[in-house]
């Protein structure tokens, strides 16, 4: 547990040096938070999910598993866990479009402070920096939350936890040195 709480202080320490993650995490917590500032744009993001779902089992679109299609909100992160912020990106990322419909619709609803901070919201979010943002850190988030999860668990050893902190650098370092194509085409094709 300790040492997953160090990885967490760090990532928070080296996420907040950096202006445009920061900048970024802000962004994105007021996405969330003015998505769900009421029922009504709770139960909009909830109806225009389920049309995205009718829409793509009609076309034979829809992924199907276990667990998968499961009614959802977007995920608020938290301030004692680094890790939940990853949780946050992938609810981003997974109902984007809903959010972008919620958010137009505050828009045109209200022509008030309300309207104006949800127009600065859904310019900021369909930016290619923005969704860069969201993907990158969508990744170095997943790589360090596998290793969080694994470093909390009871019945870890040491020399385990050794190897997975060598296998998550591994992996970072190949990210940056051989993965940025592949992640700005994942963005572009976003």
């Amino acid at each position: 547990h300790c040492f997953a709480h160090q990885l967490q202080l760090a990532l928070v320490a080296v996420a907040k040096k950096n202006i445009d993650i920061a900048s970024f995490f802000a962004t994105a917590n007021s996405v969330v938070n003015h998505v769900g500032a009421s029922c009504k744009r709770r139960d909009s993001l909830r109806g225009q999910l389920q049309e995205e779902l009718v829409i793509a089992f009609e076309n034979d679109c829809l992924i199907t598993g276990r667990g998968l299609n499961q009614e959802t909100s977007l995920k608020r992160a938290g301030d004692t866990r680094w890790n939940s912020h990853y949780g946050t990106l992938i609810s981003i990322i997974s109902m984007f479009s809903s959010v972008v419909h919620v958010l137009q619709m505050v828009i045109d609803d209200n022509p008030n402070e309300s309207a104006g901070e949800a127009n600065t919201l859904m310019r900021v979010i369909l930016t290619f920096e923005f969704v860069f943002h969201l993907f990158l850190m969508k990744v170095i988030l997943g790589l360090t939350n596998d290793l969080s999860q694994a470093l909390q668990r009871k019945d870890q050893e040491i020399v385990n936890a050794m190897a997975l902190v060598k296998s998550c650098k591994e992996k970072l370092y190949w990210m940056r040195n051989n993965g940025f194509d592949a992640l700005v085409d994942e963005v572009s094709s976003f």
